[in-house]
């Protein structure tokens, strides 16, 4: 299948027009993941004597070490080292979504004029890591996934911009008043929930978590640097509920006015030591090398109108969301489990109370 993958690609350049080789970041990733340059090598794809070569060049390009190695001891990234690697992470966590909803635009209009006009399920949902591995099951079935603000997408579902919305809700009583604010967009005698998967919120803090925390409390009462998820999220919306429950005041949390776009960017800027702590999912903080609190437990949800259940794109889509492959690979995602994943049933309960 022909597919557009946009990513984002920075340069440094100096005055004789030498440019950062984006091959640079691939083994300076390998190199922190392995501690070995002959690790980092293979990850690149490149022999140990190029990778050598590369990091020659771009040690000198600097005028300092980006990776010290000591006989014996392996391979490990110098201070400049990780700042260039983690600079790399943050661009691709913070700009991922977006350009995987244009790749997404472009991918449909392409495939169309390639292929012929075949269904298209659109979806727009709040970004997640079991939603970003929907486009990898779908075969037949081409999904124009959007990602937006849960209120946003709901919103959408019902001005008929998409055919599903996915959302998440908390378990408990900050679920149950989140539900509420939603309780406008949601229509018992048009809208059917699909079940999707149920996955861990929390603390993602500094390796060894040298600030000390415990919980929510210690961002009030101590001095640890917090980043926070902007505040249309569902995440965002969970830590203010959190908050006000435990009767904790969010503007004496150092940092809780900085705000980052995803999971993702937030675990990045944790781990370029921007931050000591933030709040979103375990897996953002598992991929990061983070330590990780686990706080709330949310369902992710999707709606769609019940008129739509009977389409062959909407069974075709269940029947993904029921195989075996799609669930082992949710499965895999650290702090997510499935909730009958794929099931229909009515939105009574999200709107009661």
């Amino acid at each position: 299948m022909k597919r557009i993958r946009i990513t984002p690609a920075w340069y440094f350049s100096d005055e004789a027009g030498n440019q950062l080789d984006p091959q640079l970041f691939v083994l300076l990733e390998g190199v922190h993941r392995h501690g070995k340059l002959t690790e980092a090598a293979k990850m690149a794809g490149v022999s140990y004597r190029h990778a050598w070569n590369l990091l020659g060049k771009w040690q000198e390009f600097f005028g300092i070490s980006l990776v010290e190695l000591q006989r014996g001891r392996g391979a490990h990234l110098s201070p400049l080292g990780e700042k260039l690697l983690w600079a790399e992470q943050r661009v691709i966590a913070r700009l991922g979504p977006q350009l995987e909803s244009l790749g997404s635009e472009l991918n449909l209009a392409i495939q169309q004029t390639l292929e012929g006009v075949k269904p298209v399920l659109r979806l727009h949902a709040s970004h997640g890591y079991a939603v970003e591995l929907l486009p990898e099951f779908l075969d037949e079935l081409r999904l124009d996934l959007q990602y937006c603000s849960p209120r946003e997408a709901l919103v959408a579902l019902n001005r008929g911009a998409c055919d599903l919305a996915g959302f998440h809700l908390p378990q408990g009583p900050v679920g149950e008043r989140l539900a509420r604010d939603y309780r406008a967009l949601l229509k018992p005698r048009s809208h059917r929930v699909l079940r999707f998967i149920t996955r861990r919120q929390g603390l993602m803090i500094t390796p060894e978590n040298p600030c000390g925390i415990r919980g929510l409390a210690d961002l009030v009462h101590g001095e640890a640097r917090f980043i926070n998820r902007q505040s249309a999220s569902g995440t965002r919306a969970l830590l203010d509920g959190l908050l006000r429950a435990e009767g904790l005041p969010a503007r004496r949390i150092r940092g809780y006015e900085l705000e980052e776009y995803t999971h993702s960017a937030v675990a990045a800027y944790i781990a370029a030591g921007m931050a000591d702590v933030g709040f979103g999912v375990e897996t953002a903080a598992r991929r990061f090398g983070l330590d990780f609190i686990p706080l709330a437990s949310e369902d992710y949800l999707l709606l769609c109108h019940h008129r739509s259940l009977a389409e062959p794109r909407l069974e075709s889509f269940r029947e993904v969301l029921a195989g075996q492959a799609f669930q082992e690979a949710v499965l895999a995602l650290p702090g997510y489990s499935l909730n009958r994943c794929g099931e229909v049933e009515g939105i009574e309960a999200l709107i009661a109370g």
